[in-house]
C-alpha cells in the first residue's frame, strides 16, 4: 500500500480527527482512511470496521519506571530533524 505523509495540517482539521478516532475507537491512520473513503465516495457499509486488540495482553505490564524509561530511550528517534523536511 501507498504511504503517504501529511503536514501542515491545520490544528482544528487535526482535532477533529482525533476526536472522530477516540469516538469510533479507531487509530488516527484508520480513520483518516476513513475520512478519505467517504470524502471520494468509496466507503462501504458492507466492508465492517475492524479493531485489532493483538497487543491488549501487553498493556499495563510495565512499571512506571520502565516506561520512562523506554520513552528515554526512544526520545532520539522521535526527534523531527526540520532540515528534513524543507
Amino acid at each position: 500500500m501507498k504511504v503517504i505523509t501529511l503536514r501542515n495540517i491545520p490544528p482544528d482539521v487535526a482535532r477533529r480527527i482525533e476526536e472522530r478516532s477516540v469516538r469510533s475507537g479507531l487509530s488516527l491512520n484508520k480513520t483518516v482512511i476513513s475520512i478519505l473513503e467517504e470524502g471520494l465516495g468509496l466507503a462501504s457499509a458492507e466492508r465492517p470496521r475492524v479493531r485489532n486488540n493483538d497487543f491488549d495482553e501487553f498493556f499495563g505490564i510495565w512499571s512506571e519506571e520502565q516506561a520512562d524509561e523506554f520513552n528515554r530511550n526512544l526520545a532520539e528517534q522521535r526527534r523531527i530533524d526540520p532540515e528534513m523536511w524543507d
